[in-house]
């Protein structure tokens, strides 16, 4: 069965820095293209960021374009999301997705990792 388990959040300050993971299982992590999305409270998902299955390709949100970086260790079956220069309004709900932006809809999710960006 798929999972996925998000971990790196906490707080930081704004212009501060975070590394999420996301430790995948019970899916041929290679095989599969993948994103992170973000959840603010009393929201849906919102797409974040995508890579393709062999890491060549990825895709951001106007809102976190050069500042986060999407990669992957396919070995690791890990997925990571290098966020610097945080904002306050990149506090949400982080979450390791799946496939492409489609799978936002349909799942599966991680559990989330929360991220908090405050001074």
């Amino acid at each position: 069965q798929v999972q996925l388990v998000e971990s790196g959040g906490g707080l930081a300050r704004p212009g501060g820095s975070l590394r999420l993971s996301c430790a995948a299982s019970g899916f041929f992590f290679g095989s599969w293209p993948m994103s992170w999305a973000l959840q603010a409270p009393g929201k849906g998902l919102e797409w974040v960021s995508g890579i393709s299955s062999d890491g060549s390709d990825t895709y951001y949100a106007d809102s976190v374009k050069g500042r986060f970086t999407i990669s992957r260790d396919n070995a690791k079956n890990t997925l990571y999301l290098q966020m610097n220069s945080l904002k306050p309004e990149d506090t949400a709900l982080y979450y390791c997705v799946k496939g492409w932006k489609p799978a936002l809809a349909s799942g599966p999710w991680g559990q989330g990792t929360q991220v908090t960006v405050s001074s």
